[in-house]
């Protein structure tokens, strides 16, 4: 018996997938389907094909569900765009287990490799593997300490938190994450620091809770030191991207709350809440099988 084709016409794929031929040319033009171009022409690797159909069969999420990292601009546009996507904002580790066990079709994440100086892809293909998803940037956000207004304890960075109250972050967050190895390079232990016993779970309950006086410092978004007066420390810039399910980007949810990003009304807003650089927002960071 002779084996299979590697490759596969748009013909033989329609015949497949049990699709029409024009259903095909849809899919190569949302990127949706693996294919490669030769001569002109467009032939699909077999075993690509098999391994998109499987991920396809084994989707099942959630297409209005957002888990991940919070971000203020992200809150925004998902209640103002009227996408209908729910959101469960609880770190961006969580998000990407929730994606993992297909409860939520997209994530945001702000997490830094050391290894690579490369932000959340190592940790998308280390949670999701070869799954069908997309890394798609949304803002680099200005990143850095959230002190009383005026500062009256004059914190200047990371060392100068010895002996302070901080508000640390839930477990797997993103800036949990980073604060940790921000200490690391400065050489300070969390033993050092006198740390809240409850984590700030979003970056409007840091930014509230630092309002408050309940601690002297947290790690936090430029944008969320604007609004209650706080003094802002600037420490780094950190890129928050949206992994996605590549079908549910193309789902209405998706569609809608991207659609808004591109509009003067989410460019004014991201200029008035400050902090954010949205040049780039929309383009792909990668493309999983």
């Amino acid at each position: 018996m002779s084996e299979p084709p590697a490759y596969l016409t748009t013909r033989e794929l329609a015949s497949l997938l049990r699709l029409k031929e024009r259903r095909v040319y849809e899919l190569v033009a949302r990127g949706e389907i693996p294919c490669v171009r030769a001569t002109g022409k467009l032939l699909f690797p077999r075993l690509e094909v098999e391994r998109w159909l499987e991920g396809e069969r084994s989707l099942a999420v959630p297409v209005d569900v957002l888990a991940g990292s919070h971000d203020p601009l992200l809150e925004w546009a998902l209640r103002e765009s009227g996408s209908g996507i729910a959101s469960f904002f609880d770190g961006s580790r969580d998000g990407l287990a929730r994606m993992k066990a297909r409860r939520a079709a997209a994530a945001g994440l702000h997490l830094f490799d050391a290894g690579s100086g490369e932000w959340n892809l190592a940790a998308l293909r280390e949670a999701l593997g070869e799954a069908p998803v997309v890394l798609v940037e949304w803002a680099w956000r200005q990143r850095g300490l959230l002190v009383a207004p005026g500062n009256p304890l004059a914190i200047r960075g990371i060392r100068d938190l010895r002996g302070r109250r901080v508000l640390p972050r839930q477990p797997g967050s993103g800036a949990g994450l980073l604060f940790a190895e921000l200490l690391r390079m400065e050489g300070l232990a969390e033993e050092e620091l006198e740390l809240a016993a409850a984590p700030a779970r979003t970056e409007t309950e840091l930014a509230e809770a630092i309002a408050a006086g309940k601690a002297d410092a947290g790690l936090g978004l430029a944008c969320t030191a604007r609004p209650p007066g706080l003094g802002f420390v600037p420490l780094l810039r950190e890129r928050f991207d949206l992994a996605v399910f590549r079908r549910a980007f193309f789902e209405p949810p998706l569609q809608a709350l991207f659609g808004f990003a591109r509009s003067e009304t989410f460019a004014a807003r991201a200029a008035e809440l400050g902090g954010y650089d949205i040049r780039d927002l929309g383009r792909v960071r990668y493309n999983g099988p």
